[in-house]
């Protein structure tokens, strides 16, 4: 009997903790946006990133990465580790492969996977 309770504990531990985890690496995505890219990368055509992106895209796609449906998270972790254009590279001191990770979930979340 008992370990008929553990097994369940066990296995709904492992359900929870799963579909936590789903639902919270675009939130925490979202944290490393704001934390590493907003300088760059915000809502507004006056930072540099936005407005490299807006005169390199001309209106084909859009400037703003959080409005973008064909980004994916080996193109995203390319560029956040070599960097791109005027876009400097990010050491994995500064964004972990997690957040990594976790960033790529935030700005593929447009994708409709």
């Amino acid at each position: 009997m008992r370990t008929l309770i553990s097994i369940g504990l066990f296995l709904l531990t492992t359900f929870f903790t799963t579909n936590v985890n789903a639902q919270t690496a675009v939130e925490r995505g979202e944290q490393v946006f704001d934390t590493w890219c907003t300088a760059c990368h915000d809502d507004t055509r006056r930072t540099p990133g936005t407005a490299a992106l807006a005169a390199k895209y001309q209106g084909a796609l859009p400037a703003l990465l959080e409005e973008r449906t064909d980004l994916t998270p080996a193109i995203i972790e390319l560029w956040v580790r070599n960097g791109i254009s005027i876009m400097p590279f990010f050491r994995k001191t500064e964004i972990n492969d997690a957040q990594l990770a976790d960033l790529g979930a935030y700005l593929t979340r447009n994708n409709g996977n």
